[in-house]
């Protein structure tokens, strides 16, 4: 029993050593990508589009929405 328990925990450790490792070396890989990324924006930056926007009457469709509702409840009410 004692070999099948030091084969698991071998086994644990292994895999929990890969996954440390596999974690560590994403942190650094993101970090450079990071410094990567950031110098090929300022090599080649992208244009910034102008979004416009146009103002829309909100009012009154508020207000139709009230009266649909108090219609609605003046109708299920009755």
């Amino acid at each position: 029993m004692n070999g099948n328990l030091a084969d698991g925990l071998v086994l644990l450790g292994m895999g929990m050593g890969f996954v440390l490792c596999f974690l560590v070396i994403l942190i650094f890989v993101m970090g450079i990508m990071t410094k990567v990324v950031t110098y090929l924006n300022k090599i080649f930056p992208e244009a910034v589009e102008e979004v416009k926007t146009t103002a829309k009457k909100v009012s009154a469709n508020v207000d139709e929405a009230i009266a649909l509702a108090i219609a609605a409840v003046k109708a299920k009410r009755s």
